[in-house]
């Protein structure tokens, strides 16, 4: 029970610094700003989400691998690369579909980034407590 609740902890936290580091008023400001880390390298893009790896290390770490993991994981997978295909149809391809304009341009209240920091940890929580 102690280390699950070390983990989560943790993961929070990782999910907060994530939070913070994409943060911005529109959804077009999130994705300039997770292009700007992908320009640099891919590999800091992916460093950029230090609670993907931080899952993987506890899967591995502990050998839970339940229900609760593989939502967290496939959740965490479909985000990163749903991401990258964001930025390769604005910034690479530079072909933005009408609708994908339109979404671009909406206001992302603050708390939305936090939704992370309030999903994944009770998950893993769930899953090592199973």
């Amino acid at each position: 029970m102690e280390n699950a609740l070390v983990l989560t902890l943790i993961l929070v936290m990782l999910e907060i610094f994530e939070a913070l580091m994409q943060r911005a008023e529109t959804l077009y400001g999130v994705i300039e700003r997770l292009y700007n880390w992908y320009r640099k390298s891919i590999f800091l893009f992916f460093l950029m989400h230090p609670g993907f790896y931080f899952v993987l290390f506890v899967v591995v770490a502990t050998g839970v691998f339940n229900v609760y993991m593989v939502i967290i994981l496939v959740m965490k997978i479909f985000d990163l690369f749903y991401k990258i295909e964001l930025i390769k149809t604005i910034f690479l391809k530079q072909h933005i579909p009408s609708d994908l304009a339109a979404m671009l341009e909406w206001k992302i209240p603050g708390w939305f980034f936090l939704t992370g920091a309030a999903l994944y940890p009770p998950l893993l929580y769930y899953a090592l407590m199973s």
